[in-house]
């Protein structure tokens, strides 16, 4: 019987990966990201498969899911752990259910340690595993991170995602390939991963989880913990509740007024051209001409269903709300467009704090002589 073929599709942006899983006249999409036209262009290139499930290991906290318009349009079976306050209907699955996809069995294992309900799985043929689907559970060299849901929960998660490891390499055959969503650069890897890809066999000789005793690894794990986006806390609950359909279509262009308008108006505007190639000379109040450049990121901790407006040229300045107050400061000034630059004002970040202004993170671009890298300095307070 020959194996499943395994197709990757990278969002390297995020440090992820989602999979389409084909043998014969059948396919499972696994953890699939919003942009689900990356999908279907893999469907078009396989005629012959027909997706009869569309599966997801956890409620993801760094991106929105796209899993359930996915298994809608194509008539799948949406699958998803178990002991969520899913707001849609769907397949929920927790440790030892199983289904069938043509000649591809499936198995659930329950994995927690990077969300309490998180699941991985795998798929066998004629009785043998050929891989297993691991999420944010056992990553290449690493595990994803315990921390996400809350402080009162991450040592009790550190705990689970040893347990789950030690679960997947004594459960699984040592030759099946191991398939993480997470640990490519993404924030949901406790530590940095290893390679690109792995099995079992692999993970049980190499990862700290499978090599250390428990309280050795629960306490290394806690200590290299760092920061992560803001934007994770609103993913999850918009996981649950379940995402519609994203808007593709061309984008607007807007005009240097109309961004004027929308800036007055207190919506976002945020800078999206490259540092690299667009950092010139902004002459910067009070503090005459300088190289460089700052940029509101996007990762920032935006208020929920606040106004956001991206733009591709530097034509604009940004402006924070803060709680309570009409408008906690300004950020950078909008100022006369010459095609060249931008007229920005360098934030006073200890007065926007003291004024009340919620946190905001910035990234400093200062270019470098000779043709050198650009290297970005977080800046937040």
């Amino acid at each position: 019987m020959p194996k499943p073929q395994i197709i990757i599709i990278e969002t390297p942006d995020l440090g992820d990966r989602s999979y389409v899983v084909g043998l014969g006249s059948t396919a499972v999409v696994v953890d699939p990201q919003r942009d689900i036209d990356r999908v279907y262009a893999v469907l078009a290139e396989h005629p012959d498969w027909t997706v009869t499930h569309v599966i997801e290991t956890h409620m993801h906290n760094d991106y929105v899911s796209g899993g359930l318009v996915l298994a809608e349009e194509l008539s799948a079976g949406y699958v998803v752990p178990v002991g969520h306050d899913y707001q849609f209907s769907a397949l929920e699955m927790g440790e030892g259910d199983t289904f069938e996809s043509g000649d591809m069995s499936w198995r659930v294992l329950h994995t927690p340690g990077h969300t309490p309900h998180h699941v991985s799985y795998a798929v066998s043929v004629d009785g043998k595993d050929e891989a297993v689907f691991t999420g944010g559970s056992l990553l290449f060299g690493s595990v994803g991170r315990p921390d996400l849901i809350g402080p009162e929960a991450t040592e009790g998660l550190a705990h689970a995602q040893w347990k789950s490891v030690r679960k997947l390499v004594e459960g699984i055959d040592d030759s099946a390939a191991v398939m993480p969503t997470h640990g490519f650069g993404s924030f949901c890897s406790a530590t940095a991963t290893v390679g690109l890809e792995s099995t079992i066999g692999q993970q049980a000789t190499t990862n700290p989880a499978a090599l250390l005793d428990e309280h050795e690894f629960v306490t290394e794990l806690l200590e290299g913990l760092d920061a992560f986006p803001a934007y994770y806390k609103h993913m999850g609950p918009a996981n649950e509740q379940g995402a519609r359909e994203i808007d593709l279509s061309p984008a607007h262009v807007a005009d240097a007024d109309e961004l004027r308008r929308r800036i007055e108006a207190g919506e976002w505007v945020v800078d999206l051209e490259n540092p690299q190639t667009d950092a010139h000379a902004h002459s910067c109040a009070g503090e005459g001409t300088i190289d460089r450049v700052f940029r509101l990121e996007i990762a920032a901790d935006l208020p929920p269903g606040a106004a956001l407006e991206i733009v591709s040229k530097a034509a604009v300045g940004l402006a924070a709300r803060g709680p309570g107050c009409e408008l906690a400061a300004e950020l950078a000034c909008a100022a006369a467009v010459d095609g060249e630059g931008v007229a920005l004002t360098i934030p006073d970040l200890e007065g926007l704090a003291a004024a009340g202004a919620d946190p905001l993170l910035f990234l400093e671009w200062t270019p470098a002589a000779d043709g050198e890298t650009l290297e970005p300095i977080t800046l937040s307070w």
